[in-house]
């Protein structure tokens, strides 16, 4: 898969985790606390990239246990070789504004593949 064009939303932003298969994967399950390698582009609502492993060249992984709510929660049950969007309002990504993460009081939007896990 090439890197993913994340287009700026329409509507009001969602108050609740918004989970969207785009290409549903047949490898392994991603299960609650697991290992993840994954390809990721993240949004704000309105369509500016922060952060990209595309970006950097490279995938990553980390334990889920150490990610933001909405990736706790929304990459379980993901099978290796697919594509999901996560759309985590503020309370689901950094928490609200003054929280003291520059992304903080932002709706984010990631798309991720998920390339492994253990």
């Amino acid at each position: 898969m090439s890197k993913p064009e994340i287009e700026p939303q329409l509507g009001p932003e969602p108050t609740e985790l918004v989970i969207d298969d785009i290409v549903v994967g047949d490898g392994a399950e991603a299960r609650p606390g697991s290992n993840v390698e994954v390809h990721y582009v993240g949004v704000t609502f309105d369509g500016e990239e922060f952060d990209s492993s595309w970006g950097r060249g490279e995938s990553i992984e980390f334990p889920l246990n150490g990610l933001v709510r909405g990736w706790q929660e929304g990459i379980p049950g993901m099978k290796v070789g697919g594509r999901r969007q996560l759309i985590c309002p503020p309370d689901w990504a950094y928490g609200p504004a003054g929280s003291g993460h520059f992304l903080s009081g932002k709706t984010l939007i990631f798309v991720i593949d998920l390339l492994s896990t253990r």
